[in-house]
């Protein structure tokens, strides 16, 4: 699989976590669950945990709606900076979605200098991010990590179209491979997508090169 071609052909937003992360990504998911009115629910999440506790006072948390008001264009950033290459992974079922993990890493991004290793690929159905109010059919998460705990996710929404090789090489997924995703975590449950988040003055920026760019 190379991730490389795999990225030329995919929409994708960045979503950088500046501050040290812990417990962003857990291993074992069954010990919360993403139906609203359950008592392990979001609105609950804050609670199991001291660490979680972000989960109800925190002002930074994802997903958020994307509306045209809130998207400033720009065209200064540059094309997102990667080197990812083949590597071996391993599939785990957590519980609430199919995780893809590279033990030994699979690549990299770079950042205003700092360089954040692809450490694992994992997938919501419906999107949990979602444009003028249209949740998409299904998100997938890369988590890469910098060497001082730093978090840095890159997000890919599917419509319903034709199957994806990733799952392929193509920005559609068919809703057969949806289905097959929730079917295989066997938690009883037809979504693991977050409610979506207030905004909280957060800045959302598209890259959109100038013309002589192109």
């Amino acid at each position: 699989m190379k991730l490389t071609t795999f990225f030329k052909y995919f929409f994708f937003i960045l979503v950088l976590v500046a501050c040290v992360t812990k417990a962003q990504e857990i291993d074992d998911e069954r010990e919360f669950s993403y139906e609203e009115d359950s008592e392990n629910g979001p609105a609950h999440w804050g609670e199991i945990h001291p660490e979680w506790g972000a989960c109800n006072s925190g002002k930074m948390q994802s997903p958020i709606d994307m509306l045209n008001e809130r998207v400033k264009m720009v065209s200064h950033l540059g094309l997102l900076d990667r080197t990812y290459w083949p590597s071996n992974a391993t599939l785990i079922n957590r519980g609430h979605d199919m995780m893809l993990r590279w033990p030994g890493g699979a690549g990299h991004i770079q950042i205003n200098g700092t360089q954040y290793h692809l450490r694992q690929s994992h997938w919501h159905s419906p999107s949990e991010h979602t444009i003028n109010g249209r949740r998409f059919d299904m998100e997938i998460h890369l988590v890469h990590q910098s060497n001082d705990n730093r978090t840095a996710v890159i997000v890919i929404l599917y419509k319903i179209g034709r199957p994806d090789s990733f799952l392929s090489m193509v920005r559609t997924v068919s809703r057969e491979q949806v289905e097959l995703i929730r079917d295989a975590v066997h938690d009883d449950s037809e979504a693991n997508a977050r409610p979506i988040q207030p905004i909280n003055g957060r800045k959302v920026e598209l890259y959109r090169p100038n013309d002589r760019e192109n």
